[in-house]
């Protein structure tokens, strides 16, 4: 079933100007970003733990949760890099 568009667009057209590439470094930028968050999330479990406020198992998550989002951020580089 084809729907009429827009006047002015065109099928395709949003994403024939997004290589792998761009979409790489898209992807790499918005998990450095979350990173970024799990890391203060961290720094904060971290003082709450030693403050006697958290119990270990939810420290221990929020370091898994860490791990994860900077494995993810080294495995889009890489992927980048790989691109050029």
């Amino acid at each position: 079933m084809n729907l009429p568009l827009p006047a002015g667009r065109s099928r395709g057209r949003i994403i024939s100007t997004m290589n792998l590439k761009r979409a790489a470094l898209f992807a790499l930028v918005g998990i450095a970003l979350l990173t970024v968050v799990l890391a203060v999330g961290f720094i904060r479990d971290v003082t709450a733990f030693s403050a006697g406020a958290l119990a270990a198992m939810t420290l221990l998550k929020s370091f898994i949760k860490l791990l994860a989002g900077l494995s993810v951020a080294v495995f889009l580089y890489v992927f980048y890099k790989a691109q050029s």
